[in-house]
C-alpha cells in the first residue's frame, strides 16, 4: 500500500507528537475511560516487557475480530489467532483490556526504558484508539493521526499546489484541462496487458539485486506476484511470515511503466518485503520480541513501513538511475517509446510537489469540509487524475482514513533521518538498515533530524 515536506513540518511534529494521548474530542468525552491514565499504577516489578508484548499481540488479534483491517500480518502462534476467533470477546471487553494493558505498558516502560518499551507503549495506545473507533468514537483527522500514527500532517497552502500545477502545465501543454492532458500522456505509457508479467518481473529483479548488494537477506526469502482487480489500492504486500510475501498489483486501471519500479521497490525491495523480513529475522527471531509477530496496520509502525517503502525507491535508484533503467530495459520490454522517458521523469519530479495534496483533501473530506464529489474533483485537479482514478482515491480515503499521511509525511521523515545520518558520516544504506531494525515512531524520527 501505497514526497516533499513543507518547511518546518518536522518541528511541528516534535511539538505535536508527545508520548501521551491528546485530549479527546467533545463528542467522545463520555466514551473516554480513565483506567489507563488515572488508575493506580501497578508495581513495575510485577510485569515485564515480554509479558506486555505477548498480551499486546493477543489484544491486536482480539481487536481484529471486530476490525478486519487492523491486523495486516500475523505470523505468531496459531493457537493465539484461533483463541481470539473462538472467544470473540465483545468490543467493550476488548477496550477494557486495552485500557488495562496501557497501564501495564507504562509501568513496564518505566522499569525497562528504551526504544522497545517506548514503541510498545505507543502501539498499545494506538490499538486502544482504533478499538474505540471501531466502537463508534469519532476523532477529527489530526486527532486520529496523532493517536494512531504519532504524527500530524502540517497545514497546507493550496497556492503551493497551484504553483506545481503551473510547472506541469508548461511541461504538458495543450487546450484540454490539465488533468486530462497528464492522464492521456501517462496512459500512452501504459504497459500492455500481455507484457505485465515480464515487465514486473524485470523491475522487481532489479530492485532485489540492488538491495542484495547491500543487505544479506535470508536464503529462503521469497515472494509471489499476483495481479488482481476491484481494490481501492494500486499495490499491496501481504506478508505471510517465514520470510515470504504475496505481492498483489491492481489492474483496475492501466499500469503506467514507471509504476513497475515504484511498486517493485515499495512492495518488495527494499520496501515492505525487506522490512518485514528484517523485522522477523532480527527482532522476532533473534531478540524474541513477540510484538513483531503482528503488524497492526493502524499503528505508529506504519510511518516507517510506508515512509521507508517510498524512500526505498530513490535509495535503490538514486538520481537519474531509475529513468535510465526504465528507458533502457523496461520501455523496450513493454514495447513503449523510450523517447518519452525524459518527459515522464520531469513530470514525475513536478508531481512529487503535489503528493501532500492527498493529505489536504483527506483532512477536508473526513472532517466534513467538503463532500465526496468535491473531494473527487480536488483529486482530479491536484492529483492530475481521471475521474475514475480519483473515485478510487476517495474510496481509499474512506477505507483507510488518515493512513494517507504515512506515504508522504512518512517518506519525508525517513528522508530527513537518512540525510541527518549522512551528515554524521553514515552510509545511506547503513542508515536505512538501522531505521528498519530500530523501533522508531514519527516523533522519534523528527527529533533525530
Amino acid at each position: 500500500m501505497k514526497y516533499l515536506l513543507a518547511a518546518g513540518a518536522a518541528l511541528l511534529l516534535v511539538a505535536a507528537c508527545g508520548g501521551g494521548d491528546a485530549p479527546a474530542p467533545e463528542d467522545a468525552a463520555q466514551k473516554e475511560t480513565a483506567l489507563a491514565d488515572a488508575a493506580p499504577e501497578m508495581d513495575a516489578a510485577a510485569d515485564t516487557l515480554d509479558a506486555v508484548a505477548e498480551d499486546f499481540v493477543k489484544l491486536a488479534l482480539a481487536a481484529g475480530v471486530h476490525d478486519p483491517a487492523f491486523v495486516d500480518a500475523y505470523h505468531g502462534p496459531e493457537e493465539w489467532a484461533e483463541d481470539a476467533e473462538e472467544a470473540a470477546r465483545s468490543l467493550d471487553l476488548v477496550e477494557a483490556d486495552a485500557d488495562a494493558l496501557l497501564t501495564r505498558a507504562k509501568a513496564a516502560a518505566r522499569a525497562e526504558p528504551g526504544v522497545r518499551s517506548a514503541m510498545l507503549e505507543k502501539l498499545v495506545r494506538a490499538a486502544r484508539a482504533r478499538i474505540r473507533m471501531a466502537g463508534g468514537v469519532e476523532f477529527d483527522f489530526d486527532e486520529e493521526t496523532q493517536r494512531l500514527y504519532d504524527a500530524r500532517a502540517p497545514q497546507y497552502d493550496v497556492r503551493d499546489f497551484h504553483a506545481a500545477l503551473a510547472e506541469i502545465d508548461a511541461l504538458i501543454p495543450g487546450p484540454a484541462p490539465l488533468h486530462e492532458r497528464v492522464d492521456a500522456f501517462r496512459n500512452s505509457l501504459a504497459i500492455p496487458e500481455d507484457k505485465l508479467q515480464a515487465v514486473f518481473e524485470a523491475a522487481i529483479a532489479e530492485c532485489r539485486a540492488r538491495t542484495l548488494a547491500h543487505y544479506a537477506l535470508p536464503e529462503n526469502e521469497r515472494f509471489e506476484l499476483s495481479f488482481v482487480t476491484d481494490k481501492p489500492w494500486s499495490g499491496y504486500n501481504w506478508y505471510q511470515g517465514d520470510f515470504e510475501s504475496l505481492i498483489e498489483v491492481n489492474t483496475d486501471f492501466p499500469i503506467i511503466i514507471d509504476r513497475a519500479v515504484d511498486l517493485g521497490c515499495h512492495e518488495g525491495y527494499p520496501g515492505h518485503h525487506t522490512w518485514n523480513v528484517i523485522l522477523e529475522r532480527d527482532l522476532l527471531r533473534e531478540k524474541g520480541w513477540i510484538e513483531y509477530s503482528v503488524y497492526p496496520l493502524f499503528s505508529p509502525l506504519s510511518v516507517t513501513a510506508e515512509g521507508s517503502a517510498n524512500y526505498g525507491i530513490e535509495l535503490a535508484f538514486p538520481g537519474e538511475e531509475k529513468i535510465a533503467f526504465e528507458r533502457e530495459v523496461l520501455f523496450p520490454l513493454a514495447g513503449l517509446d523510450p523517447e518519452k522517458a525524459q518527459t515522464l521523469a520531469a513530470l514525475n519530479d513536478a508531481r512529487r510537489k503535489l503528493s501532500h495534496a492527498r493529505n489536504h483533501i483527506a483532512r477536508l473530506y473526513l472532517d466534513g469540509g467538503v463532500d465526496r464529489d468535491e473531494a473527487i474533483r480536488m483529486l482530479m485537479e491536484f492529483g492530475l487524475q481521471s475521474r475514475a482514478r480519483a473515485e478510487q482515491g476517495v474510496d481509499f480515503i474512506e477505507t483507510y482514513r488518515g493512513y494517507v499521511i504515512n506515504y508522504n509525511l512518512g517518506r519525508d521523515l525517513v528522508a530527513d533521518y537518512i540525510a541527518a545520518a549522512e551528515r554524521d558520516g553514515a552510509d545511506r544504506w547503513d542508515a536505512f538498515e538501522t531505521l528498519l531494525t530500530t523501533p522508531l515512531a514519527a516523533s522519534d524520527l523528527a527529533l533525530a533530524k
